[in-house]
């Protein structure tokens, strides 16, 4: 793969521009780190050769004193080189994560729909953690390397022309070889990590599903799959370890070569007294000091060209641009009018779960109702009618295709999105909870909501009692999703509708899997939440649409019936009449 030089400094540029005294510390720490690594073997030169000649042993202490002094300098500023490139680079990549995550999120839902949660996640930490040694250990190891191997080529060319040309040549040699060896292992790590991912893949599922495989008396069909997946496994962990031993014996024999050759160059020179005994320890040091950078070198190379597979990944998202375009008025306040007109929408990729049939483009089409502001609409349909996709369009996670949709007023489109989703609430029957506290998990993690509105909005869905009998209240830890039950998950929801404030609630099926005693209590709060707000209420329950000033009844996204409740309910030939006397359950399920 071709290296893009231009999009690595590119990016570079984006990030550690606001870095700059940090990046200049990281500089000349490097700098001063290679620096006094070439310094000591002249240091023990001067040693060796002062013991060799009868010296003065007073030149002798200074000079081992001189030599611990610079030797202790070094490693504390090869550390605080090393300290200085993980601060750059960590700060950097947090940077660019948060860049990415924000700009996921911003993009409309259509996208996120075409993806899955691992791809998403994988872009943003994954490629941005390859990065991360990219902005540090890239400039730390493969610049500071290769300014060792040339600072190490130099000196040696300092103390004879024939070694620096003849330990030149060894380098450009070991270059070649190491890399061509690291060509053929490259792949074989890259089959072992395929595997693996697909094995812990495997393993995540079923130890996700083990009350259905233990259920299902398949727990002896997973344990097969467990082994031949090892059984899979193992050839290509076996094929890259080889490949890896190849590596490590092809280096060791090289650089015992560069090490017999440094000696016989010494030995030649000592010989003919064209060099002093520490002249040959020299050559001999800076021989074994090539060793590091070559293989440094060699490695960063490699992840070189890894970061840039990332960087054009990191790129790709940045590229991709939502479909919302965000608005610039606003909605009024308190409760809000809806207007459809000629309404129609069609998912570009469709969902099973919304269309009737392969050919079938639109899931809504031409609806058109007017839904008076402070009034309670009754959604009603089988599934797949497009039910949540009407939903959908409200809270504009999608734009419509075709007509117009208002809200007081306002079309959606000119809406500015943040107005638009803290004045429509909804409530869904599958309701997210995050690690976290009770506190972050109402509030959606915003600290400027105060203990008195979450102790009313819990009080008012009939969760204050639960809420004492928690022993650290609104602090307490909730585990994710199994912090709750079914129940107290619906009437969370609703808390945090509470405390949105909204003008407009769609409850989509709210109450669809509570049981008979919580669905009363959640009734109950649902009666104080929609109190002198417009709501849009999609269910399948008779008790929910009882509350409802107007029903509307969707097949195939197209309007079959809407009009008043009350008289849909007293004519004998309307659909809303025919549920009544079956059953909704039984009609609409």
């Amino acid at each position: 793969m071709r290296i893009p030089i231009r999009d690595y400094w590119s990016l570079l540029a984006i990030y550690l521009r606001p870095q700059r005294l940090h990046v200049t510390a990281l500089t000349i720490l490097l700098l001063a780190s290679i620096g006094l690594e070439l310094i000591n073997p002249q240091i023990i030169r001067d040693f060796i050769d002062t013991a060799s000649t009868g010296g003065d042993f007073g030149h002798l202490m200074q000079t081992a004193l001189l030599f611990v002094g610079v030797a202790l300098t070094q490693q504390a500023t090869a550390v605080a080189a090393t300290y200085m490139g993980e601060r750059v680079g960590w700060t950097a990549t947090n940077t660019l994560r948060g860049d990415l995550a924000a700009h996921a999120l911003g993009l409309d839902l259509s996208f996120h729909k075409a993806r899955t949660p691992g791809e998403i996640i994988e872009r943003i930490d994954g490629d941005v953690t390859a990065l991360s040694r990219f902005f540090s250990q890239f400039v730390v190891q493969l610049l500071g390397n290769l300014l060792l191997l040339g600072g190490v080529l130099i000196m040696l060319f300092r103390e004879d022309w024939r070694v620096g040309l003849v330990m030149s040549g060894f380098v450009l040699i070991a270059m070649a070889v190491l890399t061509r060896i690291q060509t053929i292992a490259v792949p074989r790590w890259a089959a072992v990590r395929q595997r693996t991912g697909e094995f812990y893949g495997f393993l995540g599922e079923q130890l996700a599903g083990v009350e259905d495989v233990r259920a299902n008396g398949a727990t002896s069909y997973v344990m097969l799959r467990f082994q031949t997946m090892l059984n899979r496994w193992f050839p290509y962990e076996r094929r890259a370890h080889l490949a890896g031993y190849s590596m490590w014996m092809v280096s060791l024999s090289l650089f015992a070569i560069g090490t017999a050759t440094a000696f016989g160059l010494g030995a030649w020179l000592y010989t003919t007294g064209s060099a002093t005994i520490g002249s040959v320890y020299l050559i001999f040091h800076y021989t074994e000091l090539l060793r590091r950078p070559i293989e440094q070198v060699r490695n960063e190379l490699q992840e070189l060209q890894r970061a840039g597979a990332s960087i054009m990944r990191v790129r790709e998202l940045l590229a991709f641009r939502s479909r919302l375009v965000d608005g610039t008025k606003t909605l009024p306040d308190g409760p809000l009018d809806v207007q459809f007109e000629c309404v129609s929408f069609g998912y570009d990729d469709a969902e099973p779960t919304d269309r009737t049939s392969a050919s079938d483009d639109l899931v809504l089409e031409a609806i058109t109702l007017h839904l008076k502001a402070g009034t309670t609409l009754g959604l009603l349909g089988r599934t797949g009618s497009g039910k949540t996709t009407l939903a959908r369009i409200l809270v504009r996670l999608y734009d419509v295709s075709d007509g117009v949709l208002r809200i007081g007023g306002v079309d959606v489109r000119e809406a500015r999105l943040a107005d638009l989703r803290s004045k429509v609430g909804m409530v869904t029957q599958d309701v997210q909870l995050f690690q976290g506290t009770l506190r972050d998990n109402l509030t959606f993690f915003d600290a400027r909501v105060s203990d008195q509105q979450l102790n009313h909005a819990l009080e008012q869905v009939g969760l204050g009692a639960w809420l004492r009998g928690l022993p650290q209240g609104l602090e307490s830890e909730l585990a994710g999703a199994g912090g709750l039950s079914a129940g107290q998950a619906q009437l969370f929801a609703l808390a945090r509708v509470f405390l949105k404030n909204p003008g407009l609630v769609i409850m989509d099926e709210a109450s669809s899997r509570l049981d008979p005693a919580t669905e009363r209590i959640l009734e109950q709060a649902v009666d104080s939440l929609l109190g002198n707000r417009t709501a849009i209420i999609i269910a399948h329950r008779l008790a929910t649409v009882q509350r409802a000033d107007a029903i509307l009844m969707l097949e195939d996204g197209r309007v079959v019936e809407y009009g008043e409740r009350a008289a849909l309910a007293a004519d004998p030939n309307s659909r809303f009449s025919a549920a009544l006397r079956i059953g909704l359950e039984d009609v609409l399920v």
